[in-house]
């Protein structure tokens, strides 16, 4: 991993949460940027132009926050953008050849039962580039165990397990595999092609409703560092995906990382 976006919300964690991605870089020696999405509503008739009067102030939002924590090093990029969140992220990610974001989990939510909040929520859902998502106030610390979880092991794209490598290398991970039986089972679902093959050290089985669910019933057995799934349209967080606003109670896993890896198909 070579380059690391971070888009910085109003959230009271956001300096802590910039502090654990400057870690988590400087680790790989990759780059991070910085980012700010903003946006402007006129009332009509009116003459102010305030796109520079934004943009000047949330760059100085951004650089207050760099301030604050220790770069140790890594080289910091800061810069704010005008447009719509989804489709200018995913244009910085484009042009700035991004390998991961790092989210947290909520970004401008005040309510304390909420796990990914509107604007953190979006970015999961409507976008398909890979994130890790960090728990409030979770200092970083190597990724040991990593538990994976899939309803189909097949992988048609190509560089998808590209995130999971390069953590389970940096950091000598174990990797478990579990495989979740689910309704919509096809026959070939748990072949496991060689790629994916190399990097698991054990493989559980579980028979569930919902990926969703196989994980609640056995991420917590297995202890994982980090908790790796997979983004499909219908996939581990369907249930909770209908609204952008994922909470607590709905999901369970809110004490460590998640790697969301885009499609496998």
């Amino acid at each position: 991993m070579k380059n690391i976006l971070v888009p910085v919300g109003s959230s009271k964690n956001a300096v802590s949460h910039l502090q654990y991605a400057v870690d988590f870089a400087k680790t790989f020696g990759a780059r991070l940027y910085v980012v700010q999405v903003f946006n402007v509503y006129t009332k009509a008739g009116t003459m102010i132009k305030v796109d520079h009067i934004l943009e000047r102030e949330s760059l100085e939002f951004l650089k207050s926050h760099v301030s604050k924590v220790d770069t140790k090093g890594v080289e910091v990029i800061v810069k704010t953008f005008k447009g719509k969140l989804i489709d200018t992220l995913e244009l910085v990610c484009k042009t700035a050849d991004i390998d991961l974001i790092l989210l947290e989990p909520r970004t401008n939510s005040i309510r304390e039962e909420v796990y990914l909040g509107k604007t953190s929520g979006k970015i999961i859902k409507q976008t398909n580039i890979p994130a890790l998502i960090v728990p409030e106030g979770y200092k970083f610390k190597p990724m040991v165990s990593i538990l994976i979880a899939l309803k189909s092991a097949v992988i048609k794209r190509e560089n998808v397990l590209n995130p999971l490598i390069g953590i389970k290398n940096q950091f000598k991970s174990i990797v478990n595999l579990l495989l979740v039986k689910t309704p919509f089972h096809n026959e070939g679902d748990f072949d496991v092609n060689q790629e994916l093959a190399t990097l698991i050290t054990n493989t559980l089985y579980s028979e569930n409703a919902t990926t969703f669910q196989g994980v609640l019933e056995n991420y917590k057995e297995a202890h994982p560092d980090l908790l790796c799934v997979v983004r499909r349209k219908r996939g581990f967080f369907t249930k909770l995906w209908e609204n952008n606003i994922i909470l607590k109670k709905d999901f369970h896993s809110s004490t460590l990382p998640v790697l969301v890896l885009s499609g496998l198909k």
